[in-house]
């Protein structure tokens, strides 16, 4: 299998942000689109005001807990937990039994005082937001499964379990849930100076967000101009100029016909692809991402042909990346012909390529691809990377 068969031109990628800008577009109008385009009803603040929050992270792996304070707009961390909380720790539990756990992680942080009244929730599963700032809990992912909490609110049973806790003596007054790739929209939020933001999330999975004007949300059917953000769940996006192999590993996964985007450019995916190019030759059967990583920065260890194809592989997934922020860029532009400075707030291991030999930029990748998809008066900076953005994000919702 050549390589060459993952190449794209940019009139390609042109197109694919095209089609990625009209989808984007759909799901603004009506719900269950391609691209979802879930409103997260919590309007940032533009001037972060100063206080000190509970922030709570739960992805699937472990459950954070932190004390993040504000000053004149900037977070500090001032005392942070964590415990496992996968599929293993939450098998058999109850609603109640979850909320336990939790609350033993939280009752155990020393800077958590009577000043401490909101907390930010980064709750990274399928979830519908509501108008308080609360979310419903669509489905489970991640192995995790808890039927009883499944169709209800996330935030509020919470919040009433630990204000009635007997280790936790500060009062809560309002929760705010939000998933992770609006999280990392908010921790960008710190850097002034743009016109809009984005948030991304390239790693195990992918999603991008976005902030909107409410009356270009035309589901919402709102007049008001306040931006909130908006939840794409872009990974789902199905874009022309996939290939067979493509094909083959969406085929064998366990979800056929969706996350069709997520499967060309995430590191949970991106060593499928290279086990369907080789599928003939003996090729670990748990190759993943951090493998294709490795292949890509130590090439002398491993054979021309596989070298040249772990960089074609990583090389579609970051130019395809920067086709779909042209799209969603696109979409932003189009409800505000003002937005010229876009923030890329981004986090993903896959995006920062944390390995040390770093034979392969990324970063570098996306930037200059989007020097040919963008209008020559728009740019996207990529934010600084960010520093736990989860939690931040998390704060800096709980203050808005």
């Amino acid at each position: 299998m050549k390589e060459q068969v993952f190449e794209l031109t940019t009139a390609e990628l042109k197109q694919i942000a095209g089609v990625l800008q009209d989808k984007i577009t759909e799901g603004l109008k009506a719900d269950r689109q391609e691209i979802a385009a879930i409103p997260t009803h919590i309007n940032p603040a533009k001037n972060i005001p100063d206080g000190k929050i509970l922030a709570l992270d739960w992805g699937g792996t472990n459950f954070r807990a932190a004390i993040v304070e504000f000053k004149n707009g900037k977070a500090t961390i001032l005392d942070s937990l964590k415990a496992p909380l996968s599929k293993d720790e939450t098998k058999g539990l109850e609603p109640d039994g979850l909320y336990e756990k939790m609350a033993k992680v939280i009752s155990q942080l020393k800077a958590l005082d009577e000043t401490v009244t909101r907390i930010g929730y980064c709750f990274s599963y399928p979830a519908a937001c509501r108008l308080n700032g609360d979310a419903v809990l669509l489905r489970w992912t991640k192995g995790i499964d808890i039927p009883a909490m499944i169709e209800k609110p996330v935030g509020e049973p919470l919040l009433k379990y630990l204000n009635n806790h007997k280790d936790i003596k500060t009062k809560i007054e309002s929760i705010k849930v939000l998933n992770d790739t609006v999280a990392c929209l908010f921790a960008g939020l710190e850097e002034s100076g743009y016109d809009s933001y984005i948030g991304l999330i390239v790693g195990t999975g992918t999603n991008m967000a976005g902030l909107m004007p409410l009356n270009k949300i035309d589901k919402l059917k709102s007049s008001e101009a306040k931006a909130i953000p908006v939840n794409l769940e872009s990974g789902n996006f199905n874009p022309p100029y996939l290939t067979v192999l493509d094909g083959l590993v969406d085929a064998l996964s366990n979800n056929k016909g969706f996350q069709r985007f997520e499967k060309a450019i995430s590191g949970g995916y991106l060593g499928e692809l290279f086990k369907a190019a080789f599928m003939e030759q003996k090729i670990k059967y748990n190759f993943d991402g951090g493998d294709l990583s490795h292949v890509i920065n130590n090439p002398t260890q491993y054979p021309e042909k596989q070298v040249k194809m772990a960089n074609a592989i990583q090389e579609r997934s970051a130019k395809l990346v920067a086709a779909s922020l042209a799209g969603l860029t696109q979409v932003l532009i189009a409800q505000n012909p003002a937005v010229k400075k876009i923030g890329l707030a981004a986090d993903g291991s896959v995006f920062w390529n944390e390995d040390a030999q770093k034979q392969y930029d990324y970063k570098k990748v996306v930037v200059e691809t989007l020097q040919q998809l963008l209008p020559k008066e728009v740019t996207i900076t990529v934010l600084t990377k960010l520093n736990e953005p989860n939690l931040i994000g998390s704060a800096i919702a709980a203050l808005s």
